[in-house]
């Protein structure tokens, strides 16, 4: 089944709201076999409405709708939807109830306006929205299906996963569908397409492989679909390939469902062992990755986080002297931040970032994106990786915690070496 996605909404057109909304509902109708062929973002008019409903059922079975359901003058859909589908608004008594609960919780006055997010076009079904006032709505016209959903993320995921997946599973029930992704680090786009283009090229015609790189990592991604095989049958194909993968590429890769600060932590669990960062260019953002992950208190000590050249002196203990002949951007302070900081946390791993995140402040000797990497070791040795990132303040940053990690999870014995002809650094 093809669908199309409509959001609503003059926040979403003027950048003032990112629309996260047709992103998770891309991800979550794949696997449910349902491929998205287009998503739409239109203002809160009647016109632009009528529009693209007119075009989207010329091209999808599935019309999903978010945005314009709120109690204000400018919320128009429900109105629109009863225009289109030829019909009136009547109260459902269900989506009252729930209105006048919420607000009671709330110790809110219940206002006429709330109870008019109670109306609905007579020829939908009405779907209860346990996380807002606005309900949801489901049409089937034409051998077409149309959802209309409330536009705040929290409320559309909960309305999907409780009651409209379930709806559109059952029409979409004769094929077998699996996924399943792994993600691979280290290797770059361009030499893990070519290390594994046999394998891609006799795939069977009911499997496709996707590759989603992202700053130093990229997912690898195989999807099954198929009305003559079982959904076992399809599991253990997968699964086959991704053998033959992995023969190739080595143990450079991780469960895609895992965060590789997850990866790294469960190991430091496993080996009772801790870590600390002191980071500068990366600004914290590595300790934000490691304790983003419940239960990271039980492996991660904590950081310092040493911006300028004075913090790093008085929180770091580093030689002053040597920072001003070396400069802060160099593996010698990258070394030295590492080492002092493992003593100063009583950690057995400790990760040091310094660097140039940009967009300023590089030279012709020390370019934006270049970053020194420290990882001082139990055994006393400090691993310090030079590395030269490209992209936005943001990314680079990005791409030197995942690089760190990186590190960490090859010190804790979670890869082997991968293929030499498969190591370049990627940007």
């Amino acid at each position: 089944m093809l669908a199309e996605i409509i959001t609503i909404g003059d926040e979403i057109l003027i950048g003032q709201t990112i629309d996260t909304n047709s992103a998770w509902l891309g991800d979550r109708l794949n696997n449910y076999g349902i491929e998205v062929i287009q998503i739409t973002s239109i203002n809160d008019k009647k016109s632009s409405i009528f529009s693209a409903l007119q075009e989207a059922e010329k091209r999808a079975d599935i019309i999903l709708i978010t945005g314009g359901l709120g109690p204000t003058k400018d919320d128009i859909t429900k109105k629109v939807l009863a225009e289109y589908f030829e019909c009136n608004l009547v109260f459902d008594a269900s989506a009252q109830k729930n209105i006048q609960t919420i607000l009671k919780r709330l110790n809110r006055e219940v206002l006429q306006t709330n109870l008019d997010q109670a109306l609905v076009p007579e020829k939908c079904i009405a779907i209860q929205n346990s996380r807002g006032t606005a309900p949801g709505m489901y049409f089937e016209e034409n051998d077409k299906i149309y959802v209309s959903m409330p536009g705040v993320p929290y409320e559309m995921r909960t309305m999907m996963e409780n009651d409209i997946f379930n709806r559109l599973q059952a029409k979409n029930s004769s094929y077998a569908i699996e996924h399943h992704t792994i993600t691979v680090v280290e290797i770059p786009e361009s030499h893990l397409a070519s290390s594994v283009e046999h394998i891609e090229d006799n795939l069977p015609d009911y499997i496709k492989l996707a590759y989603l790189p992202h700053l130093n990592l990229v997912r690898l991604r195989l999807s099954a679909k198929s009305s003559k095989h079982s959904s076992e049958e399809l599991h253990t194909k997968i699964h086959e390939i991704f053998d033959e993968i992995k023969s190739i590429i080595g143990d450079s890769w991780f469960e895609d469902e895992i965060q590789l600060s997850a990866v790294v932590g469960n190991s430091l669990i496993n080996q009772k062992q801790t870590i600390g960062t002191i980071e500068s260019c990366s600004g914290g953002f590595i300790a934000n990755q490691i304790t983003k992950i419940p239960g990271s208190s039980a492996y991660y000590k904590g950081s310092l986080l040493t911006y300028a050249y004075e913090t790093k002196v008085a929180v770091a203990d580093i030689d002053q002297e040597k920072l001003h002949e070396v400069g802060a951007v160099s593996k010698e302070i990258c070394e030295m931040m590492a080492k002092n900081a493992q003593k100063k946390l009583e950690v057995d791993y400790c990760i040091s970032t310094t660097g140039i995140a940009g967009p300023g402040g590089g030279s012709k000797q020390k370019p934006v994106g270049l970053v020194y990497i420290g990882l001082a070791k139990p055994d006393g040795t400090i691993q310090v990786k030079k590395c030269q990132f490209f992209g936005s303040r943001q990314q680079i940053i990005e791409r030197t915690s995942n690089k760190a990690l990186d590190m960490l999870r090859k010190a804790l014995n979670l890869a082997t070496q991968i293929p030499s002809q498969l190591l370049t650094e990627q940007p």
